[in-house]
């Protein structure tokens, strides 16, 4: 299967628009854990084993293990993912984006070490630093649109001399996501549940692409306006999917023994807000 049919599949089967993000922070690791880096194997696999069936993808963020060395336990960590949820797409959150020969070592990086099912990319550069991830034509990626972090105004809210108009950047993203760039249905878009508004008006430009929403849970976003700005259906089927990403809310959920129920518990409920929006 390709990106997109894992996708579709997994949201079939888990019933889910919830995507588990992997921050691993071992300064906020429970008790048992806490400061040790050695242990984030351990620890984001107690959380994978518990969520595995509520996910709608995982989605480790690359520098929370490189600042700690810890590059071998995300090898491990992406193994015991394909192997205990094999159903659920992994989404390398690296947010690369180079002259396209990087590119090219960026790209065997996310999908030949890590064995990532997509990553998500900067699209500053311009084609030739997007084209060499979309060789892997099995794979997908998302380009940064409209983020959640209040800095984004300051290049993505910017208006861009056009023959079509005056389109702010995010929105000239998006067209490209949807339409020149997608050769092969591979691409999706990064929009921050932090503005719904934002997500509607993306979705407008780009009515079929994955959406990856960040943002929900200890950033504030609000996850039924997510819903409602970014899903659509058509005939009970999805036509354009959300994928919304919760991170710290799950992960540090609990600082006991129980920290691995904990994050179920709230994933659960996460899962469910979402479900009940998109009825």
């Amino acid at each position: 299967m390709n990106f997109l049919d894992m996708l579709s599949a997994a949201e079939r089967q888990n019933a889910s628009m919830l995507c588990v993000g992997l921050d691993p922070e071992p300064t906020k690791f429970p008790t048992r854990y806490k400061g040790d880096a050695n242990k984030i194997y351990d620890f984001c696999a107690a959380i994978v084993d518990a969520t595995a069936d509520l996910a709608m993808a995982f989605k480790p963020q690359i520098a929370y293990f490189a600042a700690h060395r810890a590059e071998g336990q995300l090898e491990r960590l992406m193994e015991h993912m394909r192997r205990v949820a094999p159903h659920v797409p992994i989404i390398l959150d690296a947010k690369r984006g180079d002259i396209g020969s990087t590119a090219e070592q960026y790209a065997i990086e996310a999908f030949e070490r890590y064995g990532a099912d997509a990553v998500t990319l900067s699209p500053f550069m311009g084609w030739d630093s997007v084209a060499p991830y979309l060789k892997y034509h099995d794979k997908g990626a998302f380009l940064l649109c409209r983020t959640s972090n209040p800095g984004g105004d300051d290049l993505q809210n910017q208006r861009l001399a056009s023959i079509d108009g005056q389109p702010l950047l995010y929105e000239h993203v998006a067209g490209l996501a949807q339409g020149a760039w997608n050769l092969n249905g591979q691409l999706g878009l990064v929009v921050g549940a932090t503005y719904p508004k934002e997500i509607e008006r993306v979705r407008e430009l780009a009515p079929t692409v994955p959406l990856l929403i960040p943002g929900v849970g200890a950033q504030g976003g609000d996850a039924v306006a997510t819903v409602k700005a970014g899903l659509r259906v058509a005939q009970g089927a999805t036509t354009g999917p959300i994928i919304v990403n919760s991170s710290r809310a799950i992960l540090y959920a609990s600082s006991g023994d129980d920290f691995a129920q904990a994050a179920r518990s709230v994933a659960m409920q996460t899962r469910q807000t979402l479900q009940d929006a998109r009825a």
